[in-house]
């Protein structure tokens, strides 16, 4: 697939992990046409220049910048001719490696003179030198220089440089993170800038060199206003590189493979936000079916808790293993196949989750939107007469299947599914819907999803928390459409001893750790539920005493809390239930929810008292006899 931008993509291989030849040969195949090489990744490499410019060649891009080069303008004798000496030694280089243009960054010296026509002279003089070697230099504001902070003053410099070797480099980070004003932009001549580079950064309250070296982030990860930043590009008629480049320890740890495919993925999205040319962000209606990948003696313990749950089986696949097990709006896949996706799925990560299908308004834009940002699609064999359901690849290698409404794949279930005949009518449902779908991840890997969630569909953030696990901090991201309709909810620990991050380590990645059903009366679900031989988790009686001090509720209130464990929280006049089922084969768990006058959160303050009852829970619970029987 060509680049849809129509500006060339980059980026510096500071962005990524692992050595240069890694570096490269990821930036490479996630399909960038050009790469910033970075300095200490340069000098860091077992070869010289002339090495590493055949390799960049021979993987067919070109080299965007070489840089940093710094603390350049306006210094005093003698550094000021110790500077010009070592940009002659950089620009011999440059030749070598096939660098056309290197990035000179504010200055940020002690030593350093203000001044602009200084400044201005410097570049001047810099920009015939440049001209002996057949290449250019830009000039950068770092945010934190110490006389030059701002694009504008930098493009002032640029411009009484007056030289056409000199030219200015414009960093989406260091323009919003001062706060800037991005009007002026526009009043730059378009091949007057040499280079674009863009980052995004969550929105902290920190000195901003800290947050520029250790939290930078793709566009579309953070909360920078970088797409204005390009459409105010744009208007300069700005034809160069749009380049990454990104500080920040998460990718520092991360796969340079998956970080440079993100990359690709946030240029494809932003290019998309400021010059459509993808189908829409998919609309989700609904969740059409989560599916289980299991053998049969857990598929038999799992059934008994469906059931106790309130879940019929009310279906069987026309010619494979699964059974459908339905409720309200709701449905659930136990999938026994002992070849195929599922098959492998549940060796490599245990029982678990294995696909997620969701109903979209179109299937079709919603695959074609996915292969526009680059995410892979899945095919298996299906058989004759069955549908033939579209799928990518999601979180830990599992699948996220699309259904819709109208045409063949709104009858998913008259068409591959025969129906099991009810010995009674059915009971009236205890639960509604899929409320949220919570997914745990290495912590690296956060970043990562939530991009690839909110470039696809219409899901909107809500900012990050950090809930206290008894083993340590863990990261929760929830991402909600507007109607209610979708809520993921992704969790991600840097401490080991955390139930996120040993659901991760223990089970070979990431993936599904809880599902949460909507009820339209918690109290009247979890009684026929405790009926039926289901047991929650156990809640301290502390939490109740501490519920009554801080809310004032009505003491039979609390008492019905108490008897059926149900945890509470409160928004305004908003109100939110919730329980939990006990941890399944030690791997996934169910919450049950009941919202209440436009509850929009997710109970996060009980979060740490539900953690540390699980952590109390030493071993998994046996599932009574009656409920394995049924």
């Amino acid at each position: 697939m060509t680049n849809p931008a129509p500006n060339p993509t980059s980026i510096a291989t500071v962005s990524l992990s692992g050595d240069l030849t890694e570096k490269l040969q990821a930036i490479a195949a996630a399909g960038f046409d050009a790469v910033e090489v970075f300095e200490n990744d340069f000098l860091t490499f077992d070869g010289g220049p002339r090495e590493v410019g055949r390799m960049v060649a021979d993987l067919g891009m070109t080299i965007s910048a070489f840089q940093p080069f710094r603390d350049f303008e306006g210094m005093p004798e003698p550094l000021r001719a110790r500077g010009f000496a070592r940009a002659e030694r950089k620009f011999a280089i440059m030749n070598e490696l096939g660098a056309e243009l290197m990035l000179i960054c504010s200055n940020v010296s002690p030593q350093a003179l203000g001044g602009i026509d200084r400044a201005a002279a410097d570049f001047h003089e810099l920009g015939d030198l440049a001209a002996r070697f057949g290449v250019r230099v830009g000039y950068e504001a770092l945010a934190w220089g110490r006389h030059v902070n701002d694009y504008r003053d930098a493009w002032e410099i640029v411009r009484r440089a007056d030289h056409e070797r000199i030219g200015v480099i414009l960093d989406s980070f260091h323009t919003l993170a001062r706060q800037s004003p991005l009007g002026p932009i526009a009043s730059i001549p378009g091949d007057r800038i040499f280079l674009v580079q863009l980052a995004d950064a969550p929105k902290l309250d920190m000195d901003v060199l800290s947050w520029s070296r250790h939290f930078r982030c793709f566009p579309g990860q953070g909360d920078l206003a970088v797409t204005d930043f390009v459409r105010a590009v744009a208007q300069t008629g700005y034809k160069g590189p749009l380049s990454h480049e990104i500080f920040n320890d998460q990718f520092r740890a991360g796969s340079a493979r998956r970080l440079a495919t993100d990359g690709m993925r946030s240029l494809i999205a932003l290019a998309d936000q400021t010059a459509p040319h993808l189908p829409p962000r998919a609309q989700v209606l609904g969740v059409e079916f989560i599916e289980f990948a299991l053998d049969e003696d857990t598929a038999a313990e799992l059934s008994g808790l469906f059931s106790a749950l309130g879940f019929r089986r009310t279906g069987l696949h026309v010619s494979k293993s699964v059974a459908r097990w339905s409720q309200g709006d709701i449905n659930l896949l136990l999938n026994t196949e002992t070849d195929g996706f599922a098959q492998s799925h549940a060796i490599m990560h245990g029982p678990g989750v294995c696909a997620i299908a969701l109903r979209v308004d179109a299937v079709g834009q919603a695959m074609a939107r996915a292969g526009g940002l680059r995410i892979p699609s899945f095919e298996q064999p299906v058989g004759p007469g069955e549908l033939h359901i579209p799928a990518i690849r999601g979180v830990g290698g599992s699948l996220i299947y699309f259904t819709q409404p109208e045409g063949d794949l709104g009858h998913i279930w008259d068409k591959d599914f025969a129906p099991v005949p009810a010995a009674e009518a059915p009971p009236a449902a205890l639960l509604q819907s899929v409320d949220h779908i919570s997914q745990s991840m290495d912590y690296e890997e956060m970043l990562s999803w939530l991009l690839f969630y909110s470039s696809l569909f219409r899901l909107e953030r809500i900012p990050q928390l950090a809930i206290a696990d008894p083993g340590g901090l863990v990261e929760s991201r929830p991402l909600v459409s507007s109607d209610g309709h979708l809520r993921f909810v992704l969790n991600g620990s840097q401490a080991t001893r955390t139930l996120s991050s040993r659901f991760v380590s223990e089970h070979f990645g990431s993936g599904v750790q809880h599902i949460a059903f909507a009820a339209p009366d918690i109290f009247a679900a979890v009684a026929a539920m405790r009926a039926a031989g289901l047991s929650f988790l156990d809640i301290p009686e502390n939490y109740y005493e501490d519920l009554e001090a801080r809310h004032g509720l009505e003491p039979a209130f609390i008492d019905a809390l108490r008897e059926h464990h149900i945890l509470y929280d409160r928004d305004g006049e908003a109100e939110f239930l919730q329980v939990y089922t006990h941890v399944f084969a030690q791997r996934f768990f169910f919450e049950i929810v009941e919202r209440r006058g436009g509850y929009a959160g997710f109970g996060a303050v009980n979060a740490p008292v539900r953690l540390a009852a699980q952590a109390r829970e030493a071993r998994p619970v046996t599932m009574p006899r009656s409920l394995r029987e049924v």
